[in-house]
């Protein structure tokens, strides 16, 4: 069984992974089970009103979770897969765990082959830096804390950027957090 079939199952049994992104690391569990995704808030320590976002492998799978209206769709296509968090409307099967209750979900499409052939196997996963709230996030894997504890299979994928993905609300044109790519991010909603 290949390191990448360990951490599927792992993921397909409710248990939590580490995988490399191109931004930084980050903690995956199933985005769709209320018991795992209360399992990374509790590696992390993370307060439960800060929602979770979710990764899925593209764009098409990414409308079986989410709902977004046409102008975040051209958005999608401009900027995923990518180093940018999108909020969009999240469809029912999505629970309020992960959201925080709320109607939007942070949607992520991860641009590191790893992650990606990950999520062409188990989908849509949790995606949120994999370390304790507060600390740094981890540029390698040598640089994870005792998340790794937590964390059935740790996918090694070398040395990442190390910035967070830009989290940006398209519809209203806001952005969130800058990150990676924030000035491109900032650029299109100016042109919109």
């Amino acid at each position: 069984m290949t390191d990448l079939d360990a951490a599927a199952a792992a993921i397909e049994s409710g248990e939590l992974v580490v995988y490399p992104t191109e931004t930084v690391y980050g903690l995956g569990a199933d985005a769709l089970d209320p018991a795992a995704v209360e399992a990374v808030f509790e590696a992390k320590g993370r307060d439960r009103e800060q929602p979770i976002s979710l990764a899925v492998p593209d764009a098409k799978t990414a409308l079986e979770y989410t709902a977004p209206t046409t102008t975040e769709r051209v958005f999608m296509h401009e900027f995923l897969p990518g180093p940018v968090t999108m909020l969009v409307d999240r469809r029912e099967m999505v629970p309020d765990v992960l959201t925080a209750g709320r109607e939007q979900v942070g949607l992520r499409i991860p641009d590191h082959e790893l992650a990606l052939e990950l999520l062409g196997r188990v989908e849509p996963i949790t995606a949120t830096s994999a370390n304790v709230s507060g600390q740094p996030s981890a540029r390698r894997v040598a640089d994870l804390d005792a998340i790794t504890e937590s964390a059935s299979v740790v996918l090694e994928g070398g040395e990442t950027a190390g910035t967070g993905s830009t989290v940006v609300d398209v519809e209203a044109g806001e952005i969130h957090r800058r990150g990676a790519n924030a000035d491109a991010v900032e650029a299109w909603l100016d042109e919109r």
